[in-house]
């Protein structure tokens, strides 16, 4: 065989290990179990992934990365379609929005200390943007950080932070210059978690389930040179984090119920789960029901389309969030009238349950979808700004709750 094909052979033996790897480490948790076997797990999947070479294909070899080996990639990327262990996503943000914007804009120290660890599964990340009064309108934010020596201290709130009960570190955004323009005012740091000035409480959502937090910053710490490209040059960085942000947002999987996904270690698409629903209900046939049907499936595949082309990020982000809604609404309408309430005991309902109530959120995290359309607009169609008279007022100056 080739080495290409040699290789597919190895990623294949690969995946066939994973869930011995992972029952080693911590057994599979149950329906709803959010505790610490989620990370234990995932932190073995991930180091096993690292130390078999292929966990880090666009990143230095230098780094434990493979970037020399684009062909290697793509047959990745076939072969590990549908086996990525859901417990991945702890390391979502991390992976796929802290540790790329550290490779392109980080020091070489900060590459040095982050990356390896991070690739590996040691280090669990978070992103403090959001605040109270700025989330749409990110470039208000007010949390301050100051020099202090070699030290920036940190204060202030932060809020829909997902994962940050189990981060390591974050990705903060901070604002260190209030004399100027509240988008050049603004530095992206690294943020130690696990120290006294920082805390974390848990915001339980209608879906019973506990996914974002509020952080607090009492005077926390931070290292001098723990600064992700310039001081006051944050707001240029947030932007490319939020570019790869929308990526992974764009090309997720939707669909599949959560205790499947636990147990049988895989991702199922959302247009598979509906027409299982339907044939459940006896309405398979239905003329109607099958259009909708199709309509998921055609969804499902722009959607991946889109992610293999590469296309601008919100266009991903839009499509997605779409996508989801209307699966959603399908799955509730299939069930009707046990869609408007299914039995809590009904697991095979259960992911459907979940992701009617929750699927609308995705039309307000990682950016609104109005803002996605202004981006558009704006960036990809040459499109005047709306006009603001902020733009150039020091951020001091501005009213503040008004």
């Amino acid at each position: 065989m080739s080495e290409v094909e040699d290789f597919r052979a190895e990623v294949r033996a690969f995946f066939d290990g994973v869930p011995s790897v992972m029952d080693a480490a911590a057994p599979p948790p149950e329906e709803g179990d959010d505790g610490p076997a989620i990370v234990l797990r995932a932190k073995a999947w991930r180091a096993a992934l690292f130390d078999a070479g292929l966990a880090a294909f666009s990143y230095p070899v230098a780094f434990g990365g493979r970037d020399d080996r684009p062909d290697l990639a793509a047959v990745y990327q076939q072969e590990s379609h549908g086996r990525v262990p859901p417990e991945d996503a702890v390391f979502g943000i991390g992976v796929g929005m802290a540790l790329p914007v550290l490779r392109d804009h980080g020091t070489d120290e900060l590459r040095a200390r982050f990356l390896p660890p991070g690739l590996r599964g040691d280090e669990v990340w978070c992103q403090l943007y959001s605040e109270p009064n700025a989330g749409s309108d990110l470039a208000s934010l007010a949390t301050r950080a100051v020099r202090d020596g070699d030290e920036w201290v940190v204060t202030g709130q932060k809020v829909w932070t997902s994962g940050a009960h189990r981060a390591d570190l974050a990705i903060l955004l901070a604002r260190t210059d209030p004399t100027l323009p509240k988008h050049r005012g603004i530095t992206m740091l690294v943020l130690p978690m696990g120290q006294p000035g920082v805390t974390v409480r848990p915001l339980r959502q209608m879906t019973g389930v506990a996914e974002f937090n509020e952080v607090f910053m009492d005077e926390a710490r931070v290292p001098a040179d723990w600064v992700i490209g310039d001081v006051n040059d944050g707001w240029r960085m947030a932007t490319a984090l939020l570019a790869h942000e929308r990526v992974a947002t764009g090309t997720a999987s939707v669909g599949g119920s959560r205790d499947e996904q636990r147990k049988a270690g895989r991702n199922p698409l959302p247009a598979k789960q509906l027409i299982e629903l339907a044939r459940r209900a006896g309405r398979a046939g239905d003329p109607n029901v099958r259009q909708q049907l199709a309509t998921a499936w055609t969804g499902e595949r722009i959607m991946g389309w889109l992610g293999r082309r590469r296309a601008h990020p919100s266009i991903g982000k839009l499509w997605r969030t779409k996508q989801g809604r209307y699966a959603a609404d399908v799955a509730a309408a299939l069930q009707f009238p046990a869609g408007v309430a299914w039995e809590a005991d009904d697991v095979t309902a259960d992911y459907w349950q979940y992701h009617v109530v929750n699927c609308r959120g995705m039309s307000l995290g990682g950016g609104t979808d109005e803002i996605q359309r202004n981006t558009l607009g704006e960036r990809a169609l040459g499109l005047p700004k709306e006009p603001g008279g902020d733009g150039e007022v020091p951020y001091k100056d501005l009213l503040r709750n008004v």
